[in-house]
């Protein structure tokens, strides 16, 4: 995204809308996970007055779910494809065009395996389902997840030793005001709120879910704070081993998705132990797209569960059926199943993206905003108690405008403008 969209003017702004609208809404849909102590299928039949329809979310929620699994399973298959074909040395000495090709012909033109990995995917999402969240999905999740910290800041050293390090470093810290021109003001900023909104999941219940196994000891404004602290950690460290590696071996720094693959595969290429670091790199890449996976896996087994009753196993394979069966249009996008939704060279994944990104999310969060802040919904004295209760942070009273107005009114805003200057085609 910051390469597609002008480098640090976008992560300027990218900042700036994590603060101003990612916390309030994740501090909100905690709160509203945690005092419903139930799914997004249920939690505003549980809360909402009596006779409004707040709860017909749940039900955009849970296809917003299905719809994000429909592409992201997908993606995490494409890291689990580069994490063999790197342990296993078919990569290894390969070329900077050698590796694009191999991404977009072996990877990309391969349908059969891409349903495998995007299968493994699912089948390791059921299965630690079935384990449960705390003792399936928490702890594997903490370990792989400083692992993954701890090499990412590694080979962010590696990348400022790198001849192009002073460049790429400039293009993604110093904001450059020429990106207006380049990419459009509009692009940038739909760009940066809908970025902000899709890494931290919120706007379509998925963060309300963990919202619920947080305990009354610790406020949720700081937990929001922590959880936004540590993912754009982990996101200004990846752009600090990108971007210079781009910039020294002369890849587009606009190249959208197989960015990741294609800059980094190079670079282990002309490390030393680069195989190794390599492998280990794609598999806590793995880990961390599994995290993702997990999550909203757990939350369509949670609402499915909750609608009709099931049991934990036969719901985790039935969700998973579904999954795996509705990422086919994205696994199969490539070659069988091709569609151009947008410009030339798009594809399903790019449609359910934008179905995922540029609407159910922002307009979840705006429901969010609404419902926790006026008397029509929850009302701010409700999720004020509940976003207060126990130690740390607390929201406090002037922070009720910026709630109330602010972030519905930005969010309305850059939406309507997005949609109106969109490329459709």
């Amino acid at each position: 995204m910051v390469g597609q969209n002008g480098g640090g003017l976008f992560v300027l702004i990218y900042l700036f809308f994590l603060v101003i609208l990612g916390i309030p809404v994740l501090t909100m849909e905690f709160s509203i996970g945690r005092a419903a102590q139930k799914s997004p299928a249920k939690m505003y039949e549980q809360l909402e007055p009596k006779g409004s329809k707040w709860h017909l979310h749940g039900k955009v929620s849970l296809i917003g779910c299905y719809l994000l699994m429909m592409f992201y399973t997908t993606v995490a298959g494409w890291m689990l494809k580069f994490f063999v074909s790197t342990a296993s040395g078919e990569i290894v000495g390969m070329d900077t065009a050698a590796v694009e090709n191999h991404f977009n012909v072996d990877v990309l033109g391969d349908p059969v395996s891409l349903i495998v990995y995007m299968g493994i995917v699912v089948a390791i999402g059921v299965a630690v389902c079935l384990i449960g969240v705390q003792n399936g999905l928490e702890k594997v999740t903490k370990i792989m997840m400083l692992a993954l910290l701890a090499i990412m800041v590694v080979l962010a050293v590696n990348s400022f030793t790198m001849p192009g390090g002073a460049e790429g470093l400039s293009f993604y810290l110093l904001p450059d005001f020429s990106a207006i021109e380049k990419v459009g003001i509009t692009n940038i900023l739909v760009s940066a709120m809908n970025q902000a909104f899709f890494t931290l999941s919120v706007g379509m219940g998925s963060m309300a879910i963990f919202g619920s196994y947080i305990g009354k000891e610790q406020s949720l404004l700081g937990e929001s704070a922590n959880v936004i602290v540590l993912d754009t950690f982990v996101a200004i460290v990846a752009g600090l081993i990108m971007f210079p590696a781009c910039y020294t071996y002369g890849l587009e720094v606009n190249a959208g998705p197989s960015l990741l693959f294609d800059t980094m595969a190079t670079v282990f290429n002309h490390m030393a132990g680069g195989r190794w670091w390599g492998s280990l790199f794609f598999l806590f890449m793995v880990f961390a797209a599994m995290s993702t996976v997990l999550a909203v896996c757990e939350n369509i087994l949670a609402m499915v569960r909750e609608m009709t009753g099931w049991k934990r196993p036969l719901g985790c394979l039935v969700c998973g059926a579904g999954v795996f069966v509705l990422a086919l249009t994205t696994a199969l996008g490539y070659s069988v199943f091709k569609f151009q939704p947008f410009a030339d060279g798009s594809a399903w994944l790019d449609f359910w993206d934008f179905l995922v990104s540029n609407n159910i999310l922002p307009l979840g969060s705006l429901v969010f905003a609404l419902y926790c802040c006026n008397k029509f919904g929850w009302g701010w004295d409700n999720f004020l108690a509940e976003a207060n209760a126990g130690k740390g942070w607390k929201v406090k009273a002037w922070m009720k405008p910026i709630f109330r107005y602010l972030v519905p009114a930005a969010i309305i805003f850059i939406y309507i403008y997005g949609m109106v200057t969109f490329g459709w085609k």
